[in-house]
């Protein structure tokens, strides 16, 4: 391990600026102007309103003299389209600023809607690595959830559903200009939410950590999250109004994010993608499903790492050997997905065993996620890691 960080350049991205702590919304107005920008399209969906997340981000605009108009019509697990309304509304009301607020959907959406504000074509044509040409409109992401970390990173991700499938772009120029995460904007999420958007962040820090992309900013910026998450993520559950748990959530999912920024994820976001897109999993809940299976699976191909993320989640390891100390790092997450009451068996939400080699298929379409996983997959590999997770 040694020798392959002094071997090789280690990347590390993030927004130009985050802006981190309760009322940290409040300098929203300031920030947008420094961009030097005149009108915002607020991108969120209809749950920020009924929550009445708005109220903040409006009178910072307007004490800022930031003019805004709104665009609420964000769905679940965005489809193309979302994004594409969106830019046509950014374009028609002669927008330059473009201000995400929501879960991670809303965030996506916005990263579209700057990238699309500046390039021809369509989403589909900047879909993989560092195809999109053009820098973007500038854009302010703020989470009113603790898990995607979308705030701090270079990708978003879309629904295509002429083949019901997820489809990622990945740019720089999807970065945020700002992000702003203040932890008081997820005081009102329910427990449901809580739980998949923080095991989703922690299924970000555990694989970015066992990566074999894993940098030493990334191994640096996961082990807290890791922490932070297993301590705080059942109090924030249980309950919702508690700011420290909700402060040190926010936290981990900002820093989660940029760990996986640099570090890469892996085969649990692979085989969750299909369950998503399939059975209407949420994408927090669909990674909890699968993160204790793979974690087995994976085990043997990481286990110094592993045993770590035992003990960073509270088991004691001294005496054991690695291999015995990381299956202590499997026990943990299932012990932690059922404080949260997360069924962790895809029969539990009735899919069907007969289902499974759909799933194995749309796993495989994601087998890039794999080149980074601890342990190499073939395709009966991920069919027996359903089977296991059935």
């Amino acid at each position: 391990m040694t020798q392959i960080i002094f071997e090789r350049a280690h990347p590390f991205y993030s927004p130009l600026k985050i802006l981190f702590g309760p009322n940290a919304i409040k300098a929203l107005g300031g920030e947008a102007r420094t961009l030097g920008v005149k009108k915002a399209l607020i991108v969120t969906d209809l749950g920020v309103l009924k929550a009445d997340l708005l109220g903040p981000v409006k009178e910072s605009l307007e004490s800022a003299g930031i003019a805004y108009v709104i665009h609420d019509q964000v769905e679940p697990e965005p489809p193309i389209r979302c994004v594409d309304a969106a830019t046509a509304q950014f374009k028609s009301e002669g927008c330059d600023l473009v201000i995400g607020i929501g879960g991670g959907s809303c965030l996506d959406v916005a990263k579209g809607v700057s990238v699309m504000a500046t390039n021809t074509g369509g989403v589909l044509d900047y879909c993989g690595i560092d195809l999109v040409r053009k820098q973007g409109a500038k854009k302010i992401l703020i989470p009113t959830t603790s898990g995607t970390g979308s705030e701090v990173t270079r990708v978003f991700v879309v629904t295509d559903e002429t083949d019901h499938t997820k489809k990622v772009v990945n740019s720089l120029y999807a970065l945020a200009d700002i992000a702003i995460v203040d932890p008081l904007l997820t005081l009102t999420m329910p427990p449901k939410i809580t739980a998949d958007t923080g095991m989703d962040a922690l299924v970000h820090a555990i694989e970015t950590y066992v990566s074999i992309g894993a940098t030493p900013f990334s191994d640096i910026l996961a082990e807290r999250p890791i922490q932070w998450i297993a301590q705080y993520l059942p109090i924030a559950w249980a309950k919702g109004s508690n700011l420290e748990a909700r402060y040190f959530m926010s936290l981990a999912a900002t820093t989660a994010g940029l760990a996986f920024a640099s570090g890469g994820l892996g085969a649990v976001h692979a085989l969750a993608y299909p369950i998503g897109t399939g059975y209407h999993l949420s994408h927090g809940r669909a990674n909890s499903v699968m993160l204790p299976h793979v974690m087995r699976y994976n085990l043997p191909g990481n286990p110094e790492k592993y045993a770590a993320i035992a003990s960073l989640m509270g088991k004691e390891i001294e005496g054991l050997s690695d291999p015995e100390a990381a299956l202590l790092a499997v026990e943990a997450v299932e012990e932690l997905l059922t404080t949260l009451q997360i069924p962790f068996h895809l029969h539990e939400y009735g899919i069907p065993k007969e289902g499974l080699p759909r799933l194995v298929e749309g796993a495989m379409k994601f087998s890039r996620l794999f080149i980074p996983n601890p342990r190499d997959l073939k395709e009966e590999d991920v069919f027996s890691i359903y089977e296991q997770a059935y």
